[in-house]
């Protein structure tokens, strides 16, 4: 017999189940006694399976599932459930003993045992909860579940880009830095899936790597083109009309004028929803994994023709920083498309020091705290000691909770945009005031003055000044429409202290969570008292004893729980607090004002 080796650290091991939170606690619910189930649709790979199999986790389940082998056979996927033969009047008397039933695949059940499904709902004895793939044919038993309102269903959306960061540190057993967690979750589209096979594969090949200077996991070069992403791509990569695709792929992340190209081709990927047409009209790819995976399938000599070198991007990248300057004076920094600067982050190459403080003030102000540091440090790299750079560096970390020693940390530039903010993170919030120079930065740490100007800073700034709650919610409203979050979450925050009505404050204090939970870990003086809050009984305690210092095992021991149970409760907190990891738990706790929701 031979036996083979593998190195542990490239072994399939499941990763922890994160984040669905929400969906996790409806299907529970549904199943529970008294309710009759729940039908569970959605995209292939977004973990549906995962994730009632998660939800039914120590009970007492019957399991079937359909293949697309069985179809033509009749009550297969019950086979080890019923005798051989069996009637379908006699099955349902069969199964009606089973309490719970979990039925997966049920887009690829035969018609008997579909038509057996939907019996057990009919008679509603057994609860049931059936899992189909969205886009599949259904059979007419199996869809009539919810149409004809037998059962509810859940539509499971792609996971979220925030559920997405916290089920990669959870998978690659650390934090993964921004720009690894954007290029990850544009790729994959919430196949969760691809997502896990593109990943390992980044291991495999050496690629995902530490960031020098940091504890992030960070991943740069080429997309491996595993048998996953084979499958997921085999629509462009078998094509006839291929080499038009190609020359899309190798542009990017440019887009190209339409003179050149047959446009009886173009029409036709248009048509299929393969290539897009912008309002200028340039062309390019429409899905994001296609462009990376025909580069690669090339060959060497025609990547080498074809590939487009940074030196080529520089006007393109000019255009990036000036489209957003503008913007951040228009006090509009809601989502802006400007591909070419993650274009040559995800290559590995030098992003220019003056771009990447552009970039990092636009994250910035839309609460992207995390995003804008690593801009910055990537401008850094490029050009050590840059001000600008050093400046957005500062002012991402001191606003983001995550800097534990203001007085040690080496990322700290003092100049008069940080300084209030440095002092603010050392708790001392006189100092912050009286060194504050920025009208608009007073506001926001909390001191009613002169308004900074007009328009929704202003709106902001007044209402605060006249000490009026309705008001600072019609600001915060303003500012998130424009994509201000952090401000729009501390000017909600700010008007839970001043609603004398309790159903409003709880409205605006709901309304800042929400809002502070979108803008990666915020943490400055209005959202103080925020943060524990929304956390559940449990995860508040086991963040507690963390913050301590206790390591998962002793947490484990002191609550009598699995150590893999605190992890995951570590990591759903982490989730709900935009923490990194547990270097920002001591500062949360500590917070005077955190109050249990």
């Amino acid at each position: 017999m031979t036996t083979f080796e593998r190195d542990a650290k490239t072994l399939e091991l499941p990763w922890p189940f994160t984040g669905r939170e929400d969906e996790l606690e409806l299907i529970r619910r549904s199943s529970a006694a008294g309710h009759h189930g729940i039908v569970v649709t959605g995209p292939v790979g977004c973990g549906k399976t995962r994730l009632v199999t998660e939800a039914v986790r120590g009970t007492d389940c019957a399991r079937v599932a359909g293949t697309p082998e069985t179809r033509h056979i009749p009550f297969a996927a019950f086979a080890h459930l019923l005798p051989e033969p069996v009637s379908l009047h006699r099955a349902v008397q069969l199964l009606s003993a089973v309490r719970l039933l979990l039925v997966d695949d049920a887009h690829l059940l035969d018609d008997a045992s579909a038509a057996l499904v939907h019996q057990l709902a009919v008679h509603g004895r057994t609860r049931l909860l059936v899992v189909a793939t969205d886009g599949a044919p259904v059979p007419g038993a199996v869809s009539r579940l919810w149409t004809g309102e037998l059962l509810p269903r859940l539509a499971v959306e792609p996971l979220p880009h925030e559920e997405t960061a916290q089920l990669l540190a959870a998978g690659v057993g650390g934090g993964v830095e921004p720009f690894t967690v954007n290029r990850l979750h544009r790729l994959c589209r919430g196949d969760l899936r691809l997502l896990r096979e593109v990943v390992g594969a980044v291991r495999e090949e050496g690629l995902l790597v530490r960031l020098p200077g940091s504890d992030e996991w960070a991943w740069r070069g080429p997309v491996p083109v595993t048998a996953t992403v084979r499958e997921r791509t085999a629509g462009v990569l078998d094509r006839p009309d291929r080499e038009t695709l190609e020359l899309l792929a190798f542009a990017e992340p440019l887009t190209l004028d339409m003179d050149g190209f047959d446009l009886r081709v173009l029409e036709d990927l248009e048509a299929e929803g393969l290539v897009r047409v912008d309002d200028h009209g340039g062309v390019g790819l429409a899905h994001p994994l296609h462009g990376p995976v025909l580069r690669a399938a090339a060959g060497r000599l025609r990547a080498r023709r074809l590939a487009r070198t940074p030196e080529q991007c520089k006007a393109a990248l000019e255009d990036e920083a000036a489209t957003l300057s503008r913007r951040m004076e228009r006090a509009d920094v809601r989502t802006s498309c400007a591909p070419v600067g993650e274009w040559l982050v995800a290559e590995g190459e030098p992003v220019p020091s003056w771009y990447a403080a552009v970039r990092a003030g636009f994250a910035r102000l839309r609460g992207e705290l995390r995003e804008a540091a690593a801009w910055a440090r990537e401008g850094l790299r490029d050009t050590a000691g840059d001000p600008a750079c050093g400046a957005e560096l500062a002012l991402a970390v001191l606003q983001s909770g995550e800097m534990t020693d203001p007085d040690a940390d080496t990322r700290v530039r003092t100049d008069p945009r940080t300084a209030p903010w440095l002092a603010a993170a050392r708790g001392d919030l006189d100092t912050a005031l009286e060194t504050v120079t920025d009208a608009y930065d007073a506001v926001r740490l909390g001191a009613p003055g002169e308004s900074p100007g007009a328009g929704v800073f202003a709106l902001h700034a007044d209402a605060l000044a006249r000490g009026d709650g309705p008001a600072l919610d019609l600001a915060a409203e303003r500012l998130e429409e424009r994509g201000f979050l952090l401000f729009a979450a501390e000017a909600s925050a700010q008007a839970v202290h001043i609603h004398r009505d309790p159903r409003a404050a709880r409205t605006s204090r709901t309304r800042a969570v929400a809002l502070a939970r979108r803008c990666q870990g915020a943490r400055t003086p209005a959202l103080s008292g925020l943060v524990l809050g929304e956390l559940t009984a449990r995860q508040r305690q086991i963040v507690t004893l963390a913050a301590a210092g206790l390591s998962n095992r002793q947490i484990a021991e002191k609550l009598t729980l699995s150590i893999r149970t605190v992890g995951n409760h570590l990591y759903s907190a982490y989730a709900r607090l935009g923490a990194g990891g547990r270097g920002a738990l001591p500062w949360l706790v500590e917070l005077p004002d955190a109050q249990p929701a």
